[in-house]
């Protein structure tokens, strides 16, 4: 990315970060949906285990994807014709509504911390679908750049 060396060559492990990425995007929209399932059914506990998994794993995507992206730089897409525009828009909607996510997820998980529930809810409603919106993108772009690209 900034400070990536030309001249260093990216340690092979690194070409299967990608996929990780992809699973944890994955992994997240599927905890985030739990999380939204147990809160609506009244299970706080269950709720705050998985919101803090979800952060956990969408952590661990942020310190991979920067190492990838450390050794790799970006990723062209190579895709032709209608599929490449839907990409674009994809990728570009996916990387606005992620720096959109990452102050509303922070701020989400303050109010949760400092027990300002009735706060932590109004902005939850508004942080949910962003956030879930980042994690399915994610996996779209890697499907994108992995089998249409």
């Amino acid at each position: 990315m900034y400070f990536r060396s030309e001249a260093a060559a990216a340690p092979g492990w690194t070409n299967s970060l990608p996929t990780f990425n992809a699973a944890l995007n994955f992994t997240s929209a599927v905890v985030l949906i739990a999380g939204f399932v147990a809160i609506r059914s009244g299970r706080r506990e269950r709720h705050r285990k998985l919101m803090t998994a979800a952060v956990g794993v969408a952590g661990t995507f942020l310190v991979s994807y920067i190492v990838y992206h450390h050794f790799h730089g970006d990723t062209r897409f190579g895709g032709h014709g209608l599929v490449r525009p839907i990409y674009f828009f994809v990728l570009i909607s996916h990387i606005v509504m992620s720096m959109v996510a990452l102050p509303l997820v922070l701020t989400t998980l303050f109010f949760a911390a400092t027990e300002q529930f009735e706060r932590h809810k109004k902005l939850a409603r508004y942080t949910f679908p962003v956030w879930l919106y980042v994690s399915v993108t994610g996996v779209a772009v890697y499907f994108f750049l992995k089998f249409l690209g």
